[in-house]
């Protein structure tokens, strides 16, 4: 019996993984993109050793090595994570990859690690699918061009419910109303559980929007009455700090050294969940949408003091505002899947734990090695609690509450 095994045992259980990601095939954006199409959103180039995509013209190096071949091992960053107790550099955490496994690609190798990890369900995300959509931002017909040909290459190799196990996540973009309200149409029609969509203004052919904005009434009316969950997952936001910081945390130099800058410091996790989730709060969306529930993915925890703080504060200044009070319905219509170096105690304070998932972020290298590490961080909690967390909160999202 491996330690999964044990923990499975202890728990009597086997988790619902509410953060998990694949690695893209090579042809996860172009499978089911027209060539004609190419240019103008995304195709690859070759430089010197290796592959890059060229999105809207310009090669993307979001990502060091985006063909993932070799890619550094699930959780090599964890221990840097943790607080870095060894004192080792970030580079020396990178500097061991290994050829791509067949799980981080592969739905039926998938199934068998989940089976030796302890893990029973898992929803899925992007990787890069994550980062692209602001490198088109200024061309919104691009930007649907390229989701709906990445959503179908996302039914084709992993499925929505497949096995009603592994729930992959078809990315929804609002810059175009028709076609988000067409593309959520083709999700539930394909038994999506979940979509995602990044934290961010929405940027139309002819506006910057807010993503409650009345504009998209029309889209958030159809979730409301599905009850589909929406994920609203880190990725690139294109938020910038002008002057401050370049667009990596680090910087490194031919011998080895380093430089951080203020990205180091994952400020804008907590500031663009913080703005976008306000956002919502302040344009009254669940008023409006009562059925609409959102759970926030890999945006840790961090912005939840200050915001219920700036919430109950608007209450108190606006009275009359707000139809009931903007924590209970954030409390009521949010759930937050804190990092997994956060401290969920305090997450479960501010929200309780009927709205606190567990994500473990694996393969990511910042993630867990293994995803039930995380049971450790979960013992000041009885065993109704620790279930909620593990396995119910996520398993009711998973499941559609029509309106």
């Amino acid at each position: 019996m491996n330690e999964a095994d044990e923990i499975v045992s202890e728990l009597g259980y086997r988790p619902f993984d509410a953060d998990n990601h694949y690695y893209e095939a090579e042809d996860a954006f172009t499978r089911h993109l027209d060539p004609k199409h190419g240019q103008r959103v995304i195709e690859w180039c070759t430089i010197g050793t290796r592959k890059y995509p060229v999105i809207a013209g310009k090669v993307s190096r979001d990502v060091t090595n985006p063909t993932f071949d070799p890619v550094s091992p699930a959780g090599a960053m964890a221990e840097y994570f943790r607080g870095n107790p060894s004192g080792r550099s970030p580079l020396e955490y990178l500097g061991r990859p290994e050829p791509i496994r067949p799980e981080y690609r592969d739905r039926d190798a998938r199934l068998r690690t989940m089976d030796e990890q302890g893990i029973q369900k898992t929803w899925l995300f992007p990787t890069l699918g994550l980062l692209y959509e602001e490198h088109l931002s200024n061309d919104p017909e691009a930007v649907t061009l390229l989701f709906s040909a990445f959503n179908r290459w996302l039914l084709d190799d992993w499925g929505f419910s497949y096995q009603d196990r592994i729930f992959g996540s078809p990315s929804i973009s609002l810059c175009d109303l028709d076609w988000a309200i067409a593309e959520l149409e083709w999700a539930l029609d394909n038994d999506a559980r979940t979509i995602v969509m990044r934290p961010a203004p929405i940027r139309t052919a002819t506006d910057l929007l807010p993503p409650a904005d009345p504009t998209f009434d029309p889209f958030w009316a159809r979730v409301n009455e599905s009850g589909i969950t929406v994920v609203a997952h880190a990725g690139n936001t294109g938020f910038e700090v002008p002057g401050y910081a370049p667009p990596h945390s680090f910087q490194t130099g031919d011998n080895g050294s380093y430089r951080l800058s203020l990205g180091a410091l994952h400020i804008e996790f907590e500031r663009v969940v913080h703005d976008f989730l306000g956002s919502l709060m302040v344009d009254k969306l669940f008023e409006r949408f009562p059925n609409i529930r959102m759970a926030s993915v890999e945006n840790g925890s961090g912005f939840l003091p200050e915001l219920l703080k700036k919430l109950t504060s608007a209450a108190n200044k606006y009275p009359g505002y707000f139809g009931e009070h903007p924590v209970d319905v954030f409390r009521r219509n949010v759930w937050i899947n804190p990092f997994w170096e956060d401290d969920v105690n305090d997450t479960v304070e501010l929200m309780g734990a009927d709205h606190v998932i567990f994500g473990s972020d694996w393969p990511h290298i910042e993630g867990l090695e293994e995803p039930l590490d995380y049971v450790r961080e979960l013992k000041a909690f009885d065993v109704e609690d620790t279930r909620k967390i593990l396995l119910e909160n996520a398993t009711g999202l998973n499941e559609r509450r029509p309106a």
